[in-house]
């Protein structure tokens, strides 16, 4: 059996240790905002925390977290008022939103550890995960507000 933490609650897991994280995310927890996208860890769109850390879930065997906590985006703010998730409202960063639950995991985990991150760290951080729309600009744009380096939004 496989015990872990999701969004701080206890959950157990009794099935093959290979099943991806994210199925269990999505089908036996029913927590749908983590996406599937490529299913190989390409894209970004499945995104989460593991003890802090942005991984794709998609990737991630059930057996590797075992004793761990896992954070998805339903799990980052209780009322979607985490620093990232406001800039990112601020900014208006989604067309289609597809990507975003994956976008808005994987900057607060680059805020966690680099608090006051660069344009380069940015792009570093934020370049395996894919925007089929394109709101590069508005994603690197709303990190920086999230940071506080930057305060207002330009045009």
């Amino acid at each position: 059996m496989i015990q872990l933490k999701v969004n701080g609650a206890a959950k157990q897991y009794e099935g093959d240790g290979e099943m991806p994280l994210l199925w269990f995310i999505r089908d036996h927890l029913q927590l749908t905002g983590s996406k599937f996208g490529c299913g190989m860890g390409l894209c970004g769109a499945c995104t989460v925390h593991v003890n802090g850390e942005a991984v794709r879930s998609c990737l991630t065997p059930m057996s590797a977290v075992g004793g761990k906590e896992v954070t998805t985006i339903e799990g980052l703010s209780a009322h979607g008022d985490h620093p990232v998730q406001k800039a990112w409202e601020h900014v208006q960063v989604p067309q289609c939103g597809y990507c975003q639950s994956g976008q808005i995991m994987q900057a607060a985990a680059l805020l966690k550890q680099k608090p006051k991150p660069t344009d380069r760290d940015i792009e570093a951080a934020m370049s395996g995960n894919i925007c089929r729309c394109g709101t590069y600009q508005r994603i690197r744009e709303a990190v920086k507000i999230a940071s506080g380096q930057k305060r207002t939004v330009t045009a």
